[in-house]
């Protein structure tokens, strides 16, 4: 398997064969439909990866680079297929957001794929994310 960033010269070309992965992904939050992340890709505000191996595309995400003070942090927005499942896969994320200056890795996440990066990978709860519509 080998995760790969897709340049924004070629999102479009790709999207139609991501876009199942992104919308398995969009279905368990609320924030974003699967059109409005298509516009976070094509703008480039995020950042499309994609997981393939001799067969083709098994699993995609994006992610949000944003700096800190004392970090710039690796958000990932959203994941689907085979994304970050296996500990090849996480050490092949890992090269890729430090390629693009990352030093920590974030991402909010339901129970389940909580529990499965704190088990595989270490990641840590920092925060835990709520909200409340005023309009």
């Amino acid at each position: 398997m080998k995760l790969q960033y897709v340049s924004l010269e070629w999102v479009n070309q790709v999207w139609p064969s991501v876009e199942p992965f992104i919308a398995e992904a969009a279905q368990f939050g609320n924030d974003y439909t699967v059109e409005q992340i298509k516009v976070y890709v094509t703008q480039g505000l995020w950042t499309l990866c994609v997981l393939t191996d001799e067969t083709g595309i098994q699993g995609a995400g994006t992610i949000n680079f944003f700096n800190r003070p004392n970090a710039r942090v690796a958000f990932v927005t959203s994941v689907s297929g085979k994304f970050i499942t296996t500990p090849e896969v996480f050490e092949q994320l890992k090269t890729l957001v430090m390629s693009k200056g990352a030093t920590e890795i974030e991402g909010a996440a339901r129970e389940s794929v909580a529990r499965l990066w704190r088990q595989n990978f270490g990641f840590e709860e920092k925060y835990r994310i709520v909200g409340v519509k005023l309009c």
